[in-house]
This record gives structure tokens, sequence and C-alpha cells, in this order.
């Protein structure tokens, strides 16, 4: 003879998978619960729904309370989280990326306050999305999750103006500013992938190389900034952004500073626009000082070998 099935507590029922389940009631306050419904004050279990319905018209079933409470409770996550994310996060659709190469030996003839013996070819200053900064303000950044790329980051993307603080500095301004929203695209959606797919780009790219090959050295010797732009864009296909330090008022001599090449979103080499109105664009120009960054014009250009 099949025996009973075994007596639960009552905040405990069986799903239909036979795991257990919290039954939790959203009566009214002074009612009490019984199965089927919300017992009314002064209400027996054994009353009809009729009769209890009649009493009580404004007492739901307890499917009913719990259907009310999940959406009290949805409703509630979701306003909170809908604050969390105009509080913390601010997305915005890009464009474009660029990734950005600096000269150290003009990043520190810009400041020099803590710029020792700075490399002599050029490095990453960041990989950055066209619009957009700081879209994430909770997703913090990990030295850990970056480990294998250390030596590569240590040697093609290093703190040029603070060499003697801890390094990883740096790399997490650059993640909380531009990696944030970077990560809107599934190849740099982690830091790994952002700051390992900003390296793989910076060789694709050979910036280095390739200048040497043409013969653009740095040293004493001064080239027109429009020799500089046609070769590098016959080579590469496209147009990049050049940004140098202007002369100054006696001197007709710019000096070169920072290369940008652009890539659209499947990570394909693009040419970059420097409206002079894009003031995203103008707001990422390096300032040190009273010195600053501007597009170079096709005018004599240093290409300084030391500071």
């Amino acid at each position: 003879m099949a025996q009973p099935p075994e007596e639960e507590d009552e905040p405990h029922r069986r799903d239909r998978t036979g795991l257990k389940v919290l039954q939790i009631s959203l009566c009214p306050a002074g009612s009490t619960t019984a199965q089927g419904g919300c017992l009314g004050i002064g209400q027996t279990p054994g009353q009809s729904w009729s009769s209890r319905y009649t009493m009580n018209k404004m007492k739901p079933s307890i499917s009913h309370c719990l259907t009310l409470g999940y959406f009290v409770m949805f409703f509630y996550c979701g306003c909170t989280s809908a604050k969390c994310l105009e509080r913390d996060c601010h997305p915005h659709t890009w464009d474009k990326l660029i990734l950005v190469h600096h000269w150290p030996v003009t990043v520190c003839k810009m400041n020099m306050n803590d710029c020792d013996d700075p490399p002599q070819f050029w490095t990453i200053h960041g990989l950055w999305p066209d619009k957009g900064e700081d879209c994430n303000r909770t997703w913090h950044f990990n030295v850990n999750e970056i480990e294998d790329l250390l030596p590569d980051m240590k040697q093609y993307w290093p703190d040029i103006l603070h060499s003697s603080l801890n390094s990883t500095h740096f790399w997490k301004h650059e993640w909380q500013k531009h990696g944030t929203c970077a990560a809107a695209i599934e190849p740099l959606n982690s830091q790994k992938k952002y700051f390992g797919k900003a390296l793989d780009l910076y060789h694709k790219v050979d910036l280095n190389s390739y200048l040497l090959k043409v013969g653009i050295k740095p040293g004493h010797t001064y080239y027109q900034m429009s020799a500089i732009k046609e070769a590098l864009t016959s080579f590469y296909g496209v147009s990049p952004k050049i940004q140098c330090i202007p002369p100054e008022e006696d001197e007709d001599v710019q000096t070169i500073g920072q290369i940008e090449f652009c890539f659209t979103k499947e990570l394909e080499l693009r040419n970059c626009t420097h409206l002079k109105t894009n003031s995203f664009l103008m707001q990422n120009n390096l300032k040190f000082r009273h010195e600053e960054l501007s597009i170079c014009n096709d005018t004599l250009t240093s290409y300084p070998l030391e500071v």
C-alpha cells in the first residue's frame, strides 16, 4: 500500500523536479496562510473559496501573492540596476579605434619631472575609441588578468613620464578611461583582450621598422612633414594623424610627438579624420605645462634623438 507523502514544513514545498522551494507569503499583515490562499483575520481553512471571496474580496490567492512579490522584487531590482548604470556606467557608441604611438623623447621634452632615459623607439600611448570615456567605473583594472602580457607591456607600453612609479598606474588609467568603452565589441571585451589586441595592432603596424626602412631616423636632421605624411600614406594605404609640438616664437621647426592609426570596429586600418570641431579628439591631445601637441603643419619637423 502506497505510503502517504511526507509532510513538510509549511514554508517549504517541492516543485516538479523534487527540489524544495521556499514559499514566501506576501499576505497582508494580520492574515494567515493556508493551502490555496491567504486567510483573512478570523477566517478558517475549511471555508469554501466562494465564502472566503465573499468575506474578503481583496485577499488574493498565494499564487497571486507570489506573482505580485516577484513583480515587486523585479521592479525594485530593475530600478536599482538602472540607477547603478546611470551613476557608474556611461556606454557610448563609437565608430573607430585609434592606436596612439608617442615618441618618448618628445614626451620627456614636454615634461622633465620624472623622465629618465626614454626609449628610442615609438611606444604605445593607448588604444582609444573615438567617442566616450570612463564607460564603466565599476569595472576595475586587475593586473592579474594580463599577467602573461606584462613582458611586452613593460617594453612597448611603458609609463614614460613616471618610470620610477608602479608601471601599472598608467595601464589602469588607460583601461578605465578608454578600455571600458572599447569593450563594447567582442574582440576587446575583457582586459586581456583589450591590452593584447593593442599590442597585436602595434606589432602589425610596426611603425618603427617602416620609418627606419625609408630613412626617417631620429637625430639632428630636419624633415618636411609633408614628406613624412606621404611616406606613411603610401605604405599603409591610409592617412594617419600626426601631432607635433608647435615651434616656439623664435623658431621655425615643429617637433614630432605622436602618430595615430585608426581602425574600424572590424580592426581594419582606415583613414583618420581630425576635424577641428571634434572636441573629443582635441581633448585627447597631450598637454604638459604650457605645451601641447596639435596637428602638424607641412613644414620643417624635428625628430629628436635626445631630450
